[in-house]
């Protein structure tokens, strides 16, 4: 990081006179997200010029995760480059087990990965319409992986307790480090795909792909095509528009998963507001939105999951680099069977969008 620049001032007069995004001002100055917020630390509050101040938190995530359920009702963020996914409601019934932690609170739905967790902060910013009050949590390389931010009804005296016992008065500059260059996907020199095509057909939970995919060392993107037409399907990229539409208008509850190395949330419920907006399309809906960058879409897959509860089928969206953007599935919960309607919205994408194969 720069440290010519006086980057509190700068952010403040690029914030008020732009109205430019936390990560689109790091950009700009040429620091991590992370730095940006970092160089809030410490910040005098009697300073009028300064909009944004911050608290390091220690790293106790899921100590820190746990208190959150005192905030009461607050809103989760977690995002990649091409889909943010908000969701309102409390941390309840949160739990761990190593380094994998879990918020299983009915409105709040995370899988937490804490061994991506690097740096995290309290921080209140001034805007327009009052003071904005947020935890927020990064990578090593100063990415966000996750951020609550407070509501109108959400408890201010247990977040200032909060920040008393969490904040870390000795903590160590803030160390970034660059991104790994992502690799080419490639498959095995050994790949077996008899034996692959085996594993897929024998699978029991959809939670068992990941540790098939880890079994051959297989990225995602190969998986699908290597699964064979029975179990993953190409389709265009408008279909993740036009499955969110359909949704919407045939009132199909569905369930989305957008994450990041750090964190995986998940919404489950109807959606009803979905709105195309330029490259974006949106879900404003009161306790969730989705904002999802079609134009960032490089590939949609209709994957099938064998299960003990019968085919689980969804929608699977990456990016030009083989990255997962999000996974729409119908509403269910283990020992139920798909959902009719959701089979056959997906069924109608591929009537509309199926790619063809030469």
């Amino acid at each position: 990081m720069n440290n010519s620049l006086n980057i509190p001032r700068l952010f403040t007069e690029m914030r008020r006179a732009q109205k430019k995004r936390h990560r689109d001002i790091a950009l700009e100055l040429g620091i991590s997200e992370a730095e940006l917020i970092a160089a809030h630390s410490g910040v005098m509050t009697d300073d009028d010029a300064i909009s944004l101040r911050a608290v390091r938190l220690q790293a106790r995530w899921p100590d820190l995760i746990k208190a959150v359920e005192t905030l009461g009702k607050v809103m989760a963020l977690t995002r990649n480059e091409a889909c943010v996914h908000e969701k309102k409601g409390v941390y309840h019934h949160s739990s761990v087990n190593g380094q994998t932690g879990l918020v299983l609170a009915g409105d709040i739905d995370l899988r937490i990965f804490y061994q991506h967790w690097s740096s995290g902060f309290a921080v209140q910013e001034e805007l327009a319409d009052g003071t904005q009050r947020s935890l927020q949590f990064f990578d090593r390389s100063g990415v966000a992986i996750h951020k609550i931010f407070l509501q109108p009804e959400s408890n201010l005296q247990a977040f200032d307790a909060l920040i008393m016992a969490f904040a870390d008065d000795h903590a160590a500059p803030l160390q970034i480090q660059a991104a790994e260059p992502r690799a080419e996907a490639t498959l095995p020199d050994n790949f077996d795909n008899a034996a692959f095509s085996d594993a897929w057909r024998s699978l029991r939970d959809t939670h068992d792909f990941f540790s098939m995919l880890r079994q051959f060392k297989i990225s995602r993107t190969l998986a699908l095509r290597e699964a064979g037409v029975d179990y993953a399907e190409q389709l265009d990229t408008a279909a993740a528009s036009d499955v969110l539409l359909a949704a919407a208008q045939e009132q199909v509850p569905i369930m989305v998963f957008t994450g990041n190395a750090g964190m995986i949330q998940i919404h489950s419920g109807p959606v009803s507001k979905v709105l195309p907006t330029g490259p974006w399309i949106n879900v404003l809906d009161a306790s969730f939105n989705l904002h999802l960058r079609t134009d960032l879409i490089a590939e949609a897959w209709i994957v099938r999951k064998p299960t003990t509860d019968g085919l689980v089928c969804s929608l699977e969206l990456f990016d030009a680099h083989g990255e997962l953007i999000c996974m729409l599935f119908g509403e269910r919960k283990p020992g139920q069977a798909e959902r009719c309607e959701w089979r056959g919205l997906l069924d109608q994408m591929r009537t509309e969008h199926l790619l063809c194969k030469a």
